[in-house]
């Protein structure tokens, strides 16, 4: 055989097993872009199931349901069926959009500790708002944060009338700080909600925002103002994310009568 020929049939050779080799690669690359995106059905908490609660209870009223999760995302221990926790107790709360494990239920009821088990500061209490994305610094508030609430349309230091609503007292919304330091106990797992506005013309619009439930450590007094406003008005409250530098104090709110001064 001359070395032309030779050459000829290497080639051919390398040919084949570089196609081969780039088949295999591509062929891996789509099973792991599959693993990544591929969902599993999973039980997944749609309301609040308290502490104690039974889980018969919690999936006869709704509170749970399987969802679909990307693999890449299942928590360790997740739950794919409702069958399996059947006749067990919640051990802790657990908030809408958590996925289900097996060690958040317990067979034993009694065992369950009649303390909560957040770390709740002594002398406090734990209250719970539900705010959009934009009100919680865009996802970036943690278990242990410190956070500044501002409220808005409720009057606000620079209204001398008692009435709540936007503009109470002088027509204007005022936003203003009401709690400067506050420490963030829990943060739920977003939910989708939808809100539905009409605007003058009889126009109606529905925007889509993620919803998330945050726990906060308060005395009674912060507890009354947070729970006033935030069922006077579900958007009024916009937490502001604390560091060890932040400067913030109490004092006149901002309307439109000020904006620009």
């Amino acid at each position: 055989m001359d070395r032309r020929k030779l050459l000829l049939i290497l080639a051919v050779f390398v040919a084949v097993i570089g196609t081969a080799l780039v088949f295999v690669y591509v062929q891996s690359a789509d099973n792991r872009a599959n693993s990544k995106y591929d969902t599993v059905e999973v039980l997944k908490a749609t309301q609040n199931i308290a502490q104690g609660e039974s889980y018969d209870t919690a999936l006869a009223a709704g509170k749970l349901s399987l969802q679909p999760v990307p693999q890449s995302q299942l928590n360790d221990g997740y739950e794919s069926s409702t069958t399996a926790l059947k006749g067990k107790f919640a051990a802790g709360a657990i908030y809408p959009g958590q996925q289900i494990i097996a060690a958040q239920f317990t067979a034993n009821n009694s065992s369950i500790a009649a303390t909560s088990n957040l770390p709740i500061p002594k002398g406090m209490i734990a209250v719970t708002v539900q705010l959009s994305d934009p009100d919680r610094v865009a996802g970036n508030v943690y278990p242990g944060s410190h956070v500044a609430i501002f409220a808005t349309g409720l009057g606000g230091p620079g209204h001398t009338v008692s009435g709540l609503g936007a503009g109470a007292g002088s027509g204007d919304e005022e936003t203003a700080l009401m709690l400067s330091n506050v420490l963030v106990l829990n943060v739920g797992d977003p939910v989708q909600a939808s809100s539905t506005t009409t605007d003058e013309a009889g126009n109606v619009s529905t925007e889509t925002l993620p919803r998330t439930l945050l726990t906060l450590a308060v005395d009674q007094s912060e507890a009354q103002k947070v729970i006033l406003a935030s069922k006077s008005s579900p958007d009024s409250l916009t937490f502001g994310l604390l560091i060890s530098t932040s400067q913030i104090h109490k004092g006149p709110g901002t309307s439109s009568a000020n904006l620009w001064k």
